[in-house]
């Protein structure tokens, strides 16, 4: 794939983040949950920290550090994406993350805090709820990690190498 085409593939994940969060604030109301299964919750929750809430907590000075933080890393990412768009699993890693960075910093320009929806449990014991962005960022890390320690086949290392 070249790099426009991955391109579109993080503008897809924008799109399918900021559509799903759109729907779930449609749907409830902070703080809210709807029970889909014994061990999955629809929620609405508001997380103006990272991952795990970390930096939540503080007065509001790290919605503006995320947002810098985020805009560097995304200006990063796609200088990334276009030294490696001729291979296969790295960019697909990298597109990932990419979208999932944009639609998280789009909460955070707009709403101030990230819009989190998904909640994995077990009895009273849970992950932190996250959202499509989220889960395309942990895709993307795990799929560069797997290019990295050379778990790709030999063919696109191959081609890496030509």
């Amino acid at each position: 794939m070249r790099f426009a085409g991955w391109l579109v593939l993080a503008l897809f994940v924008v799109g399918a983040d900021q559509l799903t969060k759109h729907l779930i604030t449609q749907w409830l109301s902070y703080g809210q949950s709807w029970s889909v299964t014994y061990w999955f919750d629809l929620v609405l929750v508001y997380n103006p920290g990272a991952a795990f809430s970390f930096l939540a907590d503080h007065s509001g000075w790290q919605r503006w550090f995320f947002i810098v933080l985020t805009s560097s890393v995304s200006v990063w990412l796609v200088t990334l994406l276009r030294r490696h768009a001729a291979e296969r699993l790295m960019p697909l890693g990298l597109a990932l993350i990419l979208g999932g960075a944009i639609g998280n910093l789009i909460d955070r320009a707009v709403l101030g805090a990230v819009v989190d929806f998904l909640y994995f449990h077990v009895g009273s014991h849970g992950f932190p709820a996250f959202n499509v962005a989220d889960s395309a960022i942990t895709l993307g890390v795990v799929l560069m990690l797997a290019d990295q320690l050379g778990l790709t086949s030999r063919n696109t290392r191959a081609e890496k190498e030509a």
